[in-house]
């Protein structure tokens, strides 16, 4: 099969070919520090008070923004300023996910929680620097599908370092199996090492107070930058209060039971996938603004999906068709998404730009819970579902009104910073 018959030629090449074993290094250590853990922690009879604690070991990932200028600032003494630090901080997560593992949970559930938090923040840090590294390296047109052969990686890692290590669990144990993980992230050294080195150079801020606030001065003095906060905010906001109480829904709601529900979400994990990729290789022939608007209209056209089932009731097949529609057309709206973030980060301040605008984006998502119930528990289910559809519409407006200076990339308004005549001037770590 020849592949360029799918893919345009412009799209195989190096650069690209980095960002599926890079998303999927990303995503490895994420589920090891939550689902998988706790997991862990419930087979060894730890008390479900003490679980709950541990759910805070993911905090790092909200609160990335908050050293993501450190990053912007200090440059290692190998391999540039973004490897450097994927190299570095790759080291750090594998090294903790072992200590994990050298830590019974049972007998110092203290000490495990306390590594815990030291592989999320050193994960997190790693996804600040390949948020930062994806930008910078990859071209305009490739965004799209780089982004979605990311989301792949990463949401492939997420499996591993699920289902995966359940299952690795029964047979081999749960030490053995972190030690599994940790040695799969030492290996993934060499894809860093691999990788090519950013296309977009610029030289680093010169002191750590213009690493934070430059970022900022920089971004609110462009022209329409209100517009594009709206975008980012609004624009996956009724996918998140529609996926906020989806589960609660099809069980409670509908009737289901959680096995048909599993069944179903994991055919779904794949068609997110595929609609990544679908959507990927559209936004490299249709450009960025006619993704995120096409693109968005079926993101929210599929919240209506469940009004149908709320409607007709209990039917598996209609189930399996509206998971699948509103997978696909989530992963289509989401490659365009972090396509459109990439597209707003100046190279001088990716790390911290990126990790601002995508914590503004999980706002959404982390407090869409409890006004959902209340909007359910007023309206019923049917009408807050159609209601998550008019809730997608403002962003479709939003793009619609900043679509002209969305067709610009980061080169338009940091041009000066840019190229051999201004080369990375580093600040290196002693």
């Amino acid at each position: 099969m020849n592949l360029s018959q799918f893919i345009p030629r412009a799209l195989l090449n190096r650069r690209l070919a980095a960002m599926f074993p890079l998303g999927f290094l990303s995503g490895l250590p994420l589920a090891l520090t939550a689902g998988t853990l706790q997991a862990w922690l419930t087979v060894e009879g730890v008390d479900l008070k003490t679980i709950g604690i541990f759910t805070l070991v993911g905090l790092p990932y909200t609160l990335k923004f908050l050293w993501a200028p450190v990053i912007d600032r200090l440059v290692p003494p190998w391999l540039g300023r973004r490897r450097g630090w994927m190299v570095l901080t790759q080291l750090c997560v594998a090294l903790g996910v072992v200590l994990m593992a050298m830590t019974s949970p049972r007998h110092h559930p203290e000490l495990l929680a306390a590594f815990a938090l030291l592989v999320a923040f050193f994960a997190a840090s790693l996804d600040i620097v390949f948020d930062a590294y994806r930008t910078e390296t990859l071209e305009t047109q490739e965004r799209g599908f780089g982004a979605a052969v990311w989301v792949n990686g990463y949401r492939i890692a997420l499996l591993v370092a699920g289902a995966g290590a359940l299952i690795s669990a029964d047979f081999v144990g749960w030490q053995a199996t972190y030690l599994l993980l940790a040695g799969l992230m030492v290996i993934g050294i060499v894809v860093i090492l691999l990788s090519p080195e950013p296309s977009l150079v610029a030289a680093a801020p010169k002191t750590m107070g213009e690493a934070i606030g430059a970022p900022l001065v920089e971004f609110f003095t462009r022209s329409h930058a209100v517009g594009f906060l709206a975008v980012i905010v609004l624009y996956k906001l009724g996918d998140a209060f529609a996926s906020s109480l989806q589960t609660a829904f099809l069980i409670g709601g509908v009737g289901f039971t959680a096995a048909e529900v599993g069944y179903v979400k994991g055919i779904g994990i794949f068609a997110t996938l595929l609609g990544a990729l679908f959507g990927g290789l559209l936004m490299a022939r249709t450009g960025l603004v006619q993704s995120l608007l096409w693109f968005g209209l079926l993101q929210a056209l599929s919240n209506l999906g469940f009004v149908v089932l709320a409607w007709a009731g209990k039917s598996t097949v209609l189930l399996a068709a509206v998971v699948v529609v509103e997978n696909i057309t989530g992963g289509m709206g989401t490659a365009a998404f972090v396509a459109l973030v990439m597209s707003l980060c100046d190279p001088r301040y990716t790390a911290t730009q990126f990790a601002l605008l995508s914590s503004l984006e999980a706002l959404g998502r982390v407090f869409a819970g409890r006004p959902s119930a209340d909007v359910v528990a007023a309206v019923g289910w049917s009408q807050f579902f159609f209601l998550t559809f008019v809730v997608a519409l403002p962003g479709l407006w939003a793009v619609w009104l900043v679509r002209e200076r969305i067709s610009f990339g980061p080169a338009s308004h940091v041009a000066p910073a840019l190229s051999a005549a201004a080369p990375i001037q580093p600040a290196r770590i002693r």
